[in-house]
């Protein structure tokens, strides 16, 4: 199991604005002041730092940084020997407004005034995040005699956008995955919101044009991530192992609570303090109760920077979990309904059955699943859904006209009964396999070849629709979530009442 390392107040005997702090302790609640350091982080050494310079000038300009931000920099600012960087690959994780992009810009303003960095890129998943950081650094610039002066020009050009001082220093803007293409050497990259990249081009685009820089240095920044965050999950694999000895040249800074329950405890109070640095400093600790009661998935991600499987979550996990049986078995005698699904790419398809067990429950279970790098043959898809048809007693196959209608052409003149659930429907169909859930009328079949059935529901994004109303998300899952939108379908029969009368009253 990994283990992380959790050092108190700042690792290798530095001192950090101890007069500032002591003037805190006695004035804030004890245990409601953020944690200086960080609980998980990569191994810590006794390399000398540049992080002291980051601080002073950040007092000059007057933009002084909070105290976990002089551990910070101190921490990752390492040098060795031959004045390079320890860490190359920077990754820093904290909650919600807890001071990541003022960071960030205080260390883009260090490079271009203080360092003579002759180029930086920010980049981020939306390009309004980037521009957001850009107005900030002009801002800062345009109130600093010091720093204006210093400017050569500042241009605002969508997506482009870019700061040069007198002495040929850059700071660039750049959006979208080709970000550093064609662009010669930079020094300095930042990744804003790193939780966002799901996949590896933006990283590519960046990582690899830094090869021939003299001492180039990558800093994600990002609060917690999900199942879907690539190259942040990639980034803490590494910081994990560094924290337990790996030999990794990461540098890994990660503000979470290692509390998972939500219950206005010592404990939970203990991991909010953990998770938020500036508790108490620049964050109200007010404005936290004030959140407690949203959903559980984004109270764990923004204010315990604790990693789920996807934020607005469509089917809670800990009940689905508690649907699943072991010794489930379908009956090839009793009436089943088929769910059929294909992602929005035709890449990936799944094949859903439901049975009643009795008057109130059912059952259902991932039959078959269909992956093509390419595209789904439709033709191979409906061959493969015919010998259910023959083995099973199915009353319909449900599908989605706007996914699977060319399967269902197919199944028709086979004599096999399809109906489409799209619209209103569609909703309806997704709420009833929710309602299934919680109220454990549905019962799924616990055993290792429905892993990715589980996976699936685990992924599925809830999307709103209507006024109240909501649906399974395809695209917003960011993943293959086929499984879950057949069960769905599926269960729109199964949980048909069997007469016209579902309510008695009296």
């Amino acid at each position: 199991m990994t283990k992380s390392i959790q050092v108190k107040d700042g690792g290798d005997a530095v001192v950090i604005g101890l007069n500032r702090l002591q003037s805190e302790k006695d004035t804030l609640p004890a245990p409601l002041i953020g944690t200086i350091a960080a609980r998980i982080h990569s191994q810590l050494n006794d390399l000398p730092s540049r992080g002291q310079e980051l601080i002073d000038f950040s007092q000059s300009i007057g933009s002084p940084l909070l105290p976990h931000q002089e551990w910070l920099a101190h921490h990752a600012l390492k040098i060795k020997p031959d004045s390079r960087w320890k860490h190359p690959v920077v990754c820093t994780v904290q909650s919600r407004q807890n001071g990541k992009t003022f960071f960030m810009k205080n260390l883009i303003l260090m490079n271009l005034f203080e360092w003579d960095t002759k180029l930086q890129i920010g980049t981020a998943h939306r390009l309004t995040t980037s521009l957001e950081t850009f107005r900030d650094l002009v801002s800062t610039i345009e109130s600093n005699d010091g720093l204006c002066k210093q400017v050569k020009r500042i241009r605002w050009a969508h997506g482009s956008e870019e700061i040069e001082t007198i002495t040929g220093n850059r700071y660039m803007v750049k959006a979208g995955a080709a970000a550093a293409r064609g662009i010669s050497k930079p020094e300095v990259v930042y990744l804003d919101e790193c939780r966002e990249m799901k996949d590896e081009t933006t990283w590519a685009s960046m990582r690899y044009t830094m090869m021939a820089a003299t001492n180039p240095q990558i800093w994600a920044i990002s609060s917690a991530g999900d199942q879907h965050s690539l190259i942040l999950n990639q980034l803490r694999d590494r910081g994990l192992a560094s924290s337990i000895g790996n030999n990794d040249d990461i540098g890994y800074f990660e503000w979470s609570s290692d509390y998972s329950k939500i219950d206005d405890s010592p404990k939970f109070w203990q991991g909010v303090c953990d998770a938020n640095p500036a508790l108490s400093r620049t964050i109200n600790p007010d404005n936290i109760r004030a959140v407690l009661n949203d959903p559980p998935e984004v109270v764990q991600t923004e204010v315990l920077s604790r990693w789920v499987a996807t934020i607005s979550s469509a089917i809670p996990m800990a009940e689905f979990q508690e649907c699943g049986e072991e010794d489930l078995q379908l009956d090839p005698e009793k009436i089943s309904w088929l769910g059929l699904d294909l992602s929005p790419d035709r890449r990936q398809a799944s094949l859903v059955i439901a049975q009643k067990l009795d008057s109130d429950r059912f059952m259902v279970k991932l039959l078959h699943s269909w992956t093509n790098p390419i595209s789904l043959d439709d033709r191979a898809v409906a061959n493969d859904i015919a010998p259910y048809c023959r083995k099973y007693q199915v009353e319909v196959l449900a599908y989605s006209k706007r996914t699977a209608s060319a399967v269902a052409g197919r199944l028709k003149p086979a004599g096999i009964a399809v109906t489409d659930i799209d619209g209103g429907l569609y909703g309806q169909s997704c709420d009833e396999l929710l309602g299934a859930i919680t109220s454990k009328r549905l019962r799924w079949h616990k055993h290792p070849n429905q892993a990715d059935f589980v996976q699936q529901i685990s992924s599925a994004v809830r999307l709103p629709m209507g006024d109240g109303g909501w649906i399974i998300g395809r695209r917003a899952s960011q993943a293959n979530v086929t499984a879950c939108v057949a069960a769905a379908l599926a269960t729109h029969f199964a949980t048909r009442p069997e007469t016209e009368i579902d309510i008695l009253v009296g």
